[in-house]
């Protein structure tokens, strides 16, 4: 069987290996399995379903989000010789009636469509005598209200399984924590599913996290990314239009090729600032999270956050935008103190129940023990999204290779006072790591790090998850003598103190 999965991979596809986790997966969906597959952007979900309508010589459907990847992946077919087609909105009829004629005659064929389609009627009693080799739901992270990109439509999907439970279905995400895994699971009813979670260590790429006093000294990290970049296409996320318009203008000043890009401008001006980036009449483009899912240009040698997203999966998707082409590429994440505030406006002004909302503070806290966790950055990403492959350090972060050429260099710039009002965000207790630690806090702190790292460890999770950094040097400040004086420490909440606080007393000596 592996020799004509071989044989179709290279006569059919023009490929020479599988990419990793690939074969794997295929072997599954060919089983009838249900499949749940985390690979990174540009790892080649996509020949996972495509091999299964080859092999089996039957109708694939495939459920996504975008018009324009499926109109890319439809084209990308045709030229291979496989059967395909697509139906959405804004097609005339003899288009719609065309793509059903070539389905009826049988054999191989690749139907994508939105998750809106699935829902009608038609669809539903369409799928029901038919003979289907498999479903496969891209970007299946939308189906879980725990992820970072919930979209109400896509929960519906597990009507699919009501219809056709023979039908295997292969849910495919570039990210997604044991968490959304499991709900994804149970949204989209899968039987028994096989996982398979591979990718997420880019070797090409060099993480680097900076928390700056004021926007000036982010503004001044660009200019000096930028000039340490000065060839290949970049990318800065910022976390609002206002913001990516004002950080848009400020470098029009001083480099050429520079645009923006957010919802709030028209149709017609996104697919001019999209084509401007795509033909590289344009190399910096300035954005929201608008500008994310089905890009992909494999000369993205920067990407920077000049906010910080909502949570780790959208900092490691966006990030995951940079070197495509496996060339050596930079991130880094640009925060300061009151980023918080307006990832906390969102979750406060969100019409979200209690329930996620909640999961959204977690997972934005996360994000900031992420960024103050002082352990290697890949490895840390590896272990919170359970990746089959670990490492203890990458040799290319900010924290195992800080003297690297690929870090941003700390630049000189002119302070300036800045006054914003301030967002509410929760209350939270006050840290007192400001300042460097003495002799003997730092010593403190270094026992706290191994205990942290052994912890981490013997549970399988990310250090940052035990405590941040922040909370460790509070601790070796605070030296606490009892329970009851850790409540004082930033980062300890009654569960962390009731699972870790007598371990932490027996490091300290106490």
């Amino acid at each position: 069987m592996l020799h004509s999965h071989q044989k179709i991979l290279q006569e059919t596809f023009g490929l020479n290996q599988f990419r990793l986790g690939q074969k794997e997966i295929i072997e599954d969906v060919l089983k009838s399995e249900d499949v749940m597959a985390v690979l990174p952007t540009g790892g080649g979900k996509s020949l996972c379903y495509q091999m299964a309508a080859v092999a089996k010589n039957e109708l694939v459907i495939v459920v996504s989000p975008l018009i324009a990847l499926m109109k890319d992946q439809v084209a990308g077919l045709h030229k291979r010789g496989i059967p395909a087609g697509a139906l959405y909105s804004g097609q005339t009829m003899d288009e719609k009636r065309k793509v059903f004629e070539d389905i009826s005659r049988g054999g191989k064929f690749l139907l994508y469509l939105s998750p809106e389609r699935t829902q009608k009627d038609a669809f539903k009693n369409w799928i029901k005598p038919r003979k289907i080799a498999l479903f496969a739901i891209d970007e299946a992270h939308c189906v879980s209200q725990w992820g970072h990109d919930f979209r109400e439509e896509y929960a519906q999907l597990g009507m699919l399984k009501d219809i056709r439970p023979d039908v295997p279905v292969l849910a495919l995400t570039a990210s997604a924590t044991p968490l959304v895994l499991g709900d994804i699971a149970k949204h989209l009813k899968l039987k028994n599913a096989k996982k398979h979670i591979h990718g997420f260590y880019r070797k090409n790429l060099y993480y680097q996290v900076e928390m700056c006093t004021n926007t000036h000294e982010k503004m001044a990290f660009v200019k000096q990314a930028l000039a340490q970049n000065p060839t290949g296409r970049v990318i800065i996320y910022c976390g609002t239009r206002k913001v990516t318009e004002e950080v848009a203008s400020e470098l029009s000043r001083g480099f050429t090729g520079v645009s923006y890009y957010h919802a709030g401008i028209g149709n017609e001006e996104r697919h001019t600032v999209q084509d401007d980036y795509a033909q590289g009449n344009s190399r910096i483009l300035v954005a929201t999270n608008a500008f994310g899912m089905g890009i992909d240009h494999p000369d993205v040698r920067l990407v920077i956050h000049f906010n910080m997203p909502a949570n780790i999966d959208s900092l490691y998707q966006e990030m995951g935008r940079a070197g495509r082409d496996g060339h050596p590429s930079t991130c880094i994440l640009l925060f300061e103190k009151r980023d918080k505030g307006l990832q906390a406006y969102f979750i406060q002004s969100s019409d979200a129940p209690a329930e996620i909302k909640n999961s959204r503070w977690n997972t934005l806290n996360a994000l900031l023990d992420y960024a103050d966790s002082g352990e290697c950055r890949h490895g840390e990403i590896l272990t919170y999204y359970r990746d089959a492959q670990r490492i203890k350090s990458c040799g290319h972060c900010d924290v195992c290779d800080p003297a690297s050429s690929r870090k941003i260099a700390k630049p000189v710039f002119e302070a300036k006072n800045e006054t914003r009002a301030s967002v509410k965000t929760k209350k939270s207790r006050t840290s007192v790591t400001d300042g460097p630690l003495t002799n003997l806090e730092e010593l403190r702190f270094q026992l706290l790090r191994e205990w942290r790292k052994k912890m981490a460890d013997d549970l399988d999770v990310p250090a940052f998850v035990v405590f941040s950094d922040r909370t460790l040097k509070d601790v070796a400040k605070l030296n606490p003598h009892n329970l009851t004086s850790l409540e004082k420490v930033h980062g300890f909440g009654k569960v962390k103190i009731d699972r870790f606080g007598r371990e932490i007393l027996g490091v300290l000596g106490q």
